[in-house]
């Protein structure tokens, strides 16, 4: 049923409240555009904080040709070509700005573009894909290879998810890789780091470092990390968005805090390790890179993600942590990706088990000597 507002062209209908309980107006409009008579949707009560006054502006803007009318809108959605090229744009528009975006755009233009930009998904073929691999990606590792196919996933997805367009006639296979590279240091290594850390010309970095060592955090939950995430009364540390999903707290050990409590606010800016302007830090590479030659560390160990497998394995090989404080601690999703720490921790309880081997065999030992004594003062005495 309408309901006639004060307004020439402007109605209303009753329907269900969409973000709560009960009912919302829903207002649409009527006019006349090339004599023909169109009626529009101009929106909800609650859900757009819609007035009658607000829909008649938007009848004007419509009768004036200066805004589309939903209808409008989806017919040009459906006549549009959504080349790869036209999703990746649409897919990119909708990603924050940040590193990741910046290197899906460079993998796209270097990798997926010059064979992929004006085919749709539907027209891609697994010969397609097979030249990527081949040629495109030629001498690339498995890794980079996974990147790019899973990227073309990522953009095919999103076009079918959005209605766009047909998604791919087969499915694209990815390098099977094993991520799970445990990175540890020896003791002498670690204290030449400590070393070159506390005498680096960059100690916003070198605390960075510091942090992920002491508390096992990763890179990006130490970039996000901000002043509010530090509870030194409690303790904790409030971790946002980790890579586990929800948001997490972790306990703060005596060194962190002494650490962190000693470094000096930035003004204007909310982060413990502000960038640039004060906003997020995007990255560390050149000093942390720097860090790693002047310690001596080989170039495959990835400074951030090596000491966050450092802290694990120190308490992982201390024996006293058990799996599921170590996974907690490590803000993991799941215990498997804790397991790969299992085997120092089985390995510290079998040294445990070994000193009370040693005992016993200590204790027995005893026995059978003092025993061999006894039977030598026997034979003695006859």
């Amino acid at each position: 049923m309408r309901f006639k507002t004060n307004y020439p062209g402007v109605f209303y209908r009753i329907a269900k409240r969409i973000d709560g309980n009960g009912d919302e107006k829903v207002y649409y409009v009527r006019f006349k555009r090339d004599g023909k008579l169109i009626e529009a949707k101009a929106g909800r009560q609650y859900a757009n904080n819609m007035t009658p006054a607000q829909a008649a502006l938007i009848r004007g803007e419509y009768i004036r040709g200066k805004r589309e009318t939903p209808q409008e809108t989806r017919k040009k959605k459906d006549e549009k070509v959504w080349t790869i090229d036209a999703l990746k744009e649409a897919y990119l528009e909708g990603t924050p700005n940040g590193k990741s975006k910046y290197v899906d755009l460079n993998r796209y233009e270097k990798y997926l573009k010059p064979t992929l930009a004006k085919k749709k998904p539907g027209d891609i073929k697994p010969l397609d894909v097979e030249r990527i691999r081949r040629t495109a990606c030629k001498g690339k590792s498995p890794q980079t290879i996974k990147h790019v196919l899973t990227l073309l996933k990522r953009i095919t997805n999103y076009g079918v998810k959005q209605n766009l367009c047909k998604g791919l006639s087969f499915h694209i296979d990815t390098p099977k890789l094993d991520n799970r590279v445990t990175e540890d240091l020896t003791p002498d290594q670690l204290k030449t780091l400590l070393e070159v850390l506390d005498a680096h010309d960059n100690q916003d970095v070198a605390n960075i470092l510091k942090v992920a060592l002491l508390t096992g955090m990763r890179r990006g939950e130490i970039f996000k990390l901000m002043w509010d995430d530090l509870d030194f009364h409690k303790k904790t540390i409030h971790i946002r968005s980790p890579k586990g999903g929800q948001n997490a707290t972790i306990p703060m050990n005596p060194e962190a805090e002494s650490l962190l409590s000693s470094i000096k606010r930035k003004k204007g800016s909310p982060y413990v390790f502000p960038g640039k302007d004060g906003r997020q830090r995007m990255s560390i590479s050149r000093a942390a890179n720097d860090i790693r030659t002047k310690a001596g560390l080989p170039k495959t160990f990835r400074m951030c993600h090596g000491l966050r497998h450092t802290y694990a394995s120190m308490l992982a090989s201390s024996g006293k942590v058990d799996m599921y404080v170590l996974q907690k601690l490590l803000t993991h999703k799941s215990p498997q990706m804790t397991q790969r720490y299992a085997h120092l921790r089985d390995e510290a309880l079998r040294n445990g088990a070994r000193v009370a081997g040693d005992i016993i065999g200590s204790i027995q030992l005893g026995k059978e000597k003092d025993n061999e004594e006894k039977t030598a003062q026997d034979r003695k005495r006859k």
